[in-house]
């Protein structure tokens, strides 16, 4: 049976567990996660923690919506063995009163029927299993183009570039794609400072001067890396930075089982960046409804 608990209910390290053990787990499921990056947030549960799915939600002018926080790409049922029954179960028994639910499922979740759900979203993900010099091949000419750019430029990689550094470069590119606060960024520097020592690391690209031209943060888990925030200077922009930023991870971590998830995308030109080093679509679907009255529906929806 699936039951709902509130957040205080949840036994964290039986839900991490079943995290770390879901055929379909991911990072941003975790009790840590989630303690960091959402507001609120309550479970459904089923039996002895055998699958779960996180309720991530707020509330306004006392109304409650589950709503999908930042740099949480994908939520929805994990666990093992699942079936299109077992997650229509917990999305029956998500409690009615979340009027307003905009959330993001994961791949896991979708089985023969993917048209049931209204709205589908792209991720691309590359296997890096492959012998580098394999998984070079297969990048379009305009990466290798680019990578031989930033090359010719004197452009240097490091790691362990300082996290803030990355947010600072990053809050213009974020802020033209979804609305981020002061504080979430807050809470993502106090996360990825969780997870540094095994779980996250930084990387970045530096101009002939120094100047950190291309930046990015990388998670851990599952067998993936998620590239989950990326901070370029326009000034790399002509020289290939952000190209030879990725290959250069590409190059570290070939060979190995990881698989590199870039976290999407449904907007064209990153989904052609993306594809463009090999990647391939992952579909995963978002749920949407909507039973609040007109206006408040616009107006919980535009304060979330």
């Amino acid at each position: 049976m699936t039951r709902y608990l509130k957040h205080q209910d949840i036994d964290p390290q039986k839900w991490d567990a079943c995290i770390q053990s879901a055929s379909n787990g991911l990072i941003y499921a975790y009790s840590f996660y989630l303690d960091h990056m959402a507001r609120n947030w309550d479970g459904l549960v089923l039996g002895d923690y055998e699958a779960v799915m996180p309720l991530t939600w707020n509330k306004k002018f006392g109304i409650h919506y589950l709503y999908q926080p930042p740099f949480v790409a994908a939520s929805g049922v994990f666990g093992n063995n699942l079936t299109e029954m077992m997650v229509s179960d917990f999305l029956e028994a998500i409690p009615k009163k979340f009027r307003l639910i905009e959330i993001n499922l994961n791949a896991g979740n979708i089985f023969s029927t993917p048209s049931g759900f209204q709205h589908l979203r792209n991720n691309y993900v590359l296997p890096l299993n492959a012998s580098y010099e394999e998984i070079y091949n297969n990048y379009r000419d305009n990466i290798k183009r680019n990578i031989k750019k930033a090359i010719a430029a004197g452009c240097t990689v490091k790691t362990g570039v300082p996290v803030e550094q990355v947010i600072d470069i990053a809050k213009e590119q974020l802020s033209t794609v979804v609305r981020i606060r002061e504080e979430d960024l807050q809470q993502f520097q106090k996360l990825y400072a969780f997870l540094q020592q095994q779980q996250a690391i930084t990387y970045g690209v530096l101009g002939p001067s120094g100047k950190l031209l291309a930046s990015c943060v990388y998670f851990f888990s599952h067998n993936r890396a998620y590239y989950i925030l990326v901070g370029n200077h326009p000034n790399g922009k002509t020289i290939g930075a952000s190209h030879y930023l990725i290959d250069r991870f590409i190059s570290d971590h070939a060979s190995s089982n990881l698989i590199l998830d870039f976290e999407g995308s449904d907007i064209r030109n990153l989904a052609f960046f993306y594809s463009s080093f090999g990647a391939k679509a992952e579909v995963y679907p978002a749920l949407h409804i909507n039973k609040l009255p007109w206006p408040i529906n616009k107006i919980v929806k535009r304060e979330s």
